[in-house]
């Protein structure tokens, strides 16, 4: 079918775009804390506070002269990514993966020279892919290299999780496979693939490619069932640390689990998207009335991670 009822959607409690904007983003996040996730510098300064890993970050280019010494830090890196610091959707990251005598491999293989980047960085400072095409500042930050039990599903992009985090509590998550719809990049709408995720265990649920059902990825041919996540418990509890270091209400929190260093944060979302629950094959609704239903609130972000855990646990 290529239809469903709205009764049926409400039966399945999920969540729909007007309650979300209204009912949960609205009520439950300040306009105040919004600069805190809409810049990738400031949510990996302030996270940092509150003991959540981010990719170490190798350049901060701010000025039209700091480009000068790009090339000078790069020199001798085997893989980094570019990123606007104010951009959104994946749009204007650029992810090198290696280097061929004086040129630059890129993440889909093709291959670029140090001229390419520079003028890509004046793109980025002149807010080619800021929010709101205001002046942007570029970041440079250390190569993802994601852990070979994930990497495996995933075309060319690193896969990343997004949880979304209700009160601190973190309530719903999926895996984002990269594809070559989605031109390696983990974004749904683009044809990544989504995998839904057990809160319980961080095992694989359900997966679904723009919208529809899927059990094999399109390119690698891979199973989607019986996805392990590693490290489960600790990425539940970074997520929910997200809540204290920003005071959000609602947001998307998106981890990545580094082959060296573990779980990493790579940005979190205000206003994350509504997809999740197609991965899940469940609504959000039930989830965020559990929480809103508590008559006494855990305190630190262990207790809301393992409450979440022991409660969510195949809801």
């Amino acid at each position: 079918m290529d239809w469903i009822s709205p009764r049926s959607l409400k039966r399945l409690g999920m969540l729909n775009m007007n309650r979300r904007n209204v009912d949960y983003i609205s009520r439950y996040n300040e306009r105040s804390s919004y600069p805190l996730v809409d810049n990738k510098l400031k949510t990996k300064l302030v996270v940092a506070e509150y003991g959540v890993k981010t990719p170490k970050l190798l350049q901060i280019v701010r000025q039209q002269h700091e480009i000068s010494h790009f090339r000078e830090m790069a020199e001798d890196l085997e893989g980094f990514a570019i990123k606007p610091a104010k951009g959104s959707g994946g749009k204007g990251i650029t992810v090198i993966t290696g280097r061929d005598g004086e040129n630059y491999i890129k993440a889909s293989g093709s291959r670029v020279d140090s001229s390419f980047l520079e003028r890509h960085l004046t793109n980025i400072l002149a807010g080619l892919y800021s929010l709101a095409g205001t002046p942007d500042v570029a970041i440079v930050e250390n190569l993802v290299e994601s852990a070979p039990s994930l990497a495996k599903y995933s075309h060319q992009g690193v896969p990343d999780i997004r949880i979304v985090v209700f009160q601190g509590y973190p309530v719903m998550a999926m895996l984002r496979l990269a594809t070559t719809a989605s031109d390696g990049k983990a974004n749904l709408h683009q044809g990544a693939v989504g995998v839904g995720l057990d809160i319980g265990s961080g095992r694989s649920l359900n997966a679904v490619q723009f919208n529809r059902p899927i059990t094999l990825h399109p390119d690698t041919g891979l199973a989607l069932e019986n996805i392990q996540i590693d490290a489960w418990g600790e990425m539940l509890e970074m997520a929910s640390r997200c809540y204290e270091a920003t005071g959000l209400g609602y947001m998307g929190v998106d981890l990545v689990v580094d082959a060296n260093e573990g779980p990493l944060l790579l940005e979190l979302n205000a206003r994350p998207g509504l997809a999740i629950q197609m991965a899940n094959g469940r609504g959000l609704l039930p989830r965020l009335r559990a929480i809103e239903a508590l008559k006494r609130p855990h305190f630190t972000p262990l207790e809301r991670s393992r409450f979440a855990m022991d409660t969510f646990a195949s809801f």
